[in-house]
């Protein structure tokens, strides 16, 4: 089910993409397919899931304010313009 805000349907269509791997000194590494240097590190699975969250949507609001180019995640395309209605449809 989809919920009322956009920007959470797209984190959490984009961490359905996330690979966390564990890397060779036992701490973890997390990436996210589609978005480009959404890199993070944690101790436990958990703790780079949690981090590549908040990588993500730092990622994404900065993205937005400086008018990047966003991958679409699920059917959510962040880079479409504000769909206007007209005056009268009030």
């Amino acid at each position: 089910m989809a919920s009322l805000y956009v920007l959470t349907d797209y984190i959490c269509a984009a961490m359905d993409r996330s690979n966390i791997t564990r890397l060779d000194d036992g701490s973890f590494a997390g990436r996210i397919r589609g978005c480009e240097g959404v890199l993070a590190f944690g101790a436990s699975s958990d703790e780079c899931r949690t981090e590549l969250r908040s990588v993500l949507e730092d990622w994404v609001l900065l993205g937005l304010k400086l008018r990047h180019r966003l991958p679409v995640m699920g059917d959510i395309d962040l880079n479409l313009g504000p769909q206007l209605e007209p005056a009268d449809a009030l």
